[in-house]
């Protein structure tokens, strides 16, 4: 089966544009549905979803804000009715590894019948150097509400060609795959890792939750995201999480980016270095 278009539903953020690049390499056609785009896709405006969709084969949705929060499996359940009744074959689904709200997601995407594919990921290792933690490297010192908690963090350049893949080749259809780096290592492992490839002094320290929500409190974050990152602090890093898995080998049939080797190749960009 030939692949010729595909809708990265939520935009060409950290894991969208990655795939969005690799699949216009391929001479797929792309759209990026997103508010800004035309036609636009807003998932808080059910009005724009149909369009969005109309006249694509398959579609990876990347749901925004997150899978945890309390109205995302209806969502996805909606989305998905939507996407079968606008000629959608097959719906790849970005989804987390133990959160209880992509889980229920996950089951109502299969729910209405449509070919899926879920990709479970961890962590990215791009959290560190494309998400929230950056700034807080850039001063020396990240501190988080996880202890010696291992979590098997991802590439998103990895979990870019699995998308890729499972979109443009049939018999990964109805499976689902977790999605880890070739090893765990702590929060603070992880840190040093980056100040050895970055030749700076760069310190991690455990700060209790309950401080680490007030801080988000009082910096103004909206209640919605200061939940989200409550229980993806309380839930997905109490351990669960922390077994490497295979199924970047599965789908490419190779090893999966090692931390190390992404924190040599990052920090060779200058993205680490003091910001000024």
């Amino acid at each position: 089966m030939q692949i010729s278009s595909v809708a990265i539903i939520g935009g060409l953020g950290k894991t969208g544009g990655r795939v969005a690049r690799r699949l216009k390499d391929r001479g797929i056609d792309v759209r990026a549905a997103s508010r800004s785009t035309a036609p636009s896709f807003d998932w808080q405006d059910r009005g724009t979803w149909h369009a969005a969709l109309t006249g694509v084969a398959v579609a990876y949705v990347a749901f925004q804000p997150d899978l945890a929060v309390a109205w995302a499996a209806e969502a996805i359940s909606a989305l998905a009715k939507t996407a079968a009744d606008a000629g959608v074959g097959h719906i790849v689904l970005l989804s987390g590894r133990g959160e209880n709200g992509a889980v229920r997601s996950e089951n109502e995407l299969k729910a209405v019948g449509v070919d899926y594919t879920v990709l479970r990921a961890s962590w990215f290792n791009q959290n560190f150097s494309e998400g929230a933690f950056l700034d807080q490297l850039h001063q020396g010192k990240l501190a988080l509400p996880v202890g010696d908690v291992p979590e098997p963090f991802v590439d998103a350049d990895d979990l870019a060609d699995v998308a890729v893949e499972v979109l443009t080749n049939p018999r990964h259809r109805n499976q689902t795959y977790e999605l880890t780096g070739p090893r765990a290592l702590t929060f603070r492992e992880a840190v040093s890792e980056i100040a050895a490839a970055s030749g700076r002094t760069m310190e991690y320290e455990t700060v209790p939750v309950d401080a680490f929500i007030a801080g988000l409190t009082a910096a103004g974050l909206p209640l919605e995201t200061i939940d989200i990152l409550h229980e993806l602090f309380t839930q997905v890093l109490d351990g669960r999480n922390s077994n490497v898995t295979d199924g970047v080998r599965q789908v490419l049939s190779r090893r999966p980016k090692d931390f190390a080797d992404y924190a040599r190749e990052t920090a060779a960009t200058g993205i680490w270095s003091i910001q000024q």
